[in-house]
């Protein structure tokens, strides 16, 4: 299937595996690019050596093309970009929206940049400013989420911008894939459901508790960092939203005291860092450690596989897959149920289009059409 997202970064099939901290090693990553689809490397939960050095397993891993994912609104984003265009990555993709500057200097070394939003503003900033493409996370999405479900945010953004849209938010099969290309969207991007493979280094105790939970499971709170979160409900969630403030703020400094000897960030940068994701709201002492920290909390579960000391960034889809298929298996099946849906519609639409019923009607304007 050949999209504009398909032709803009050269995979076969248009679907992307996100970028996962933690989850998005070279391991998935090169799978899901050996499997047609554009894989994201997480770089947030990296040094600089430890991304250098995964870029390069996975380029021993696989020929396809991959990206790495950024956060742009880190103190070394700019170290982070040099490194990305002296290893050639084909991808740039960024959680937050990155500066015209980066966007710029990414672009003139041939590298294709794809921030992802969460409104139709910040995706008319970006693709004024440059951008190949956008990912668009609705609220259905895991991790920090916004409250705009996909099906009213993912055609604004279609309507708003004349480059390549990604879906993200609630996809898990081939059925969702058509869903947003009817929509007008150029691909699909899915994270919980390439989280659930084989391929996926997440430990197996851990993925149990994904295919256990149901819709229900999978809730939005503030609790953890001050930000909307969408997340499996746990105990350790439960615990972080009826915990008094003191309770709280020595969590936070327990689980940041980890966070700064893995990482090697001094107590100022990790504050920093901390006070940065704040995002201009209004975050109290405790939740600024804990959004420093928050790839620590992710790290105790998809890394450590300790699922009561750490958190599970989910989207609601995981209440719907039951199976741990490999990527290759995931993406092959995903396009056949594409191919098996646009046969049903195309076959339900036919006897309309011989009675003439869909004839030489125009589409509603652009205008009647966004929300």
């Amino acid at each position: 299937m050949e999209t504009a997202l398909t032709k803009l970064v050269g995979v076969r099939h248009p679907i992307v595996q996100t970028g996962m901290g933690w989850v998005a090693g070279p391991r998935l990553v090169s799978a899901s690019a050996n499997a047609g689809a554009l894989g994201i490397l997480a770089s947030a939960t990296m040094t600089l050596d430890q991304l250098r050095e995964a870029v390069r397993e996975v380029r021993s891993r696989t020929d396809a093309p991959f990206g790495v994912n950024l956060r742009a609104d880190a103190g070394d984003a700019r170290d982070r970009v040099r490194l990305i265009i002296e290893e050639e990555v084909k991808v740039a993709s960024f959680a937050l929206a990155p500066s015209r500057e980066l966007i710029a200097e990414l672009k003139d070394a041939g590298v294709v940049v794809i921030p992802s939003i969460g409104a139709r503003r910040h995706a008319e900033k970006v693709a004024a400013w440059g951008a190949d493409a956008v990912i668009v996370q609705g609220g259905e999405g895991g991790g920090h989420t916004g409250e705009v479900a996909t099906t009213v945010l993912l055609p604004q953004v279609a309507d708003a911008v004349d480059i390549p849209v990604i879906a993200a938010g609630g996809f898990f099969d081939g059925r969702g894939l058509v869903a947003a290309l009817a929509y007008g969207a150029a691909g699909i991007a899915m994270g919980t459901r390439f989280l659930l493979t084989s391929d996926s280094t997440v430990p197996d105790a851990v993925k149990a508790r994904y295919l256990a939970a149901t819709v229900k499971d999978v809730t939005v709170t503030t609790a953890v960092d001050g930000l909307p979160h969408r997340m499996l409900r746990t105990d350790l969630v439960n615990s972080l939203e009826e915990a008094g403030r003191t309770r709280t703020l020595t969590r936070a400094i327990c689980q940041a005291a980890r966070f700064r000897k893995l990482s090697g960030l001094t107590w100022p940068q990790l504050i920093r860092d901390g006070l940065t994701m704040k995002h201009g709201k209004d975050l109290t002492w405790s939740q600024v450690l804990l959004a420093a920290n928050t790839p620590m909390l992710l790290r105790a579960s998809m890394v450590e596989g300790r699922t009561d000391l750490g958190v599970m960034a989910s989207g609601q889809v995981a209440g719907l897959i039951e199976d741990l298929p490999s990527c290759a298996e995931l993406v092959e099946r995903t396009m056949i149920e594409a191919s098996d849906a646009l046969v049903k519609i195309t076959a339900t639409m036919a006897p309309l289009q011989g009675r003439g019923e869909l004839r030489d009607k125009p589409p509603l304007p652009a205008h009647e059409r966004t929300t």
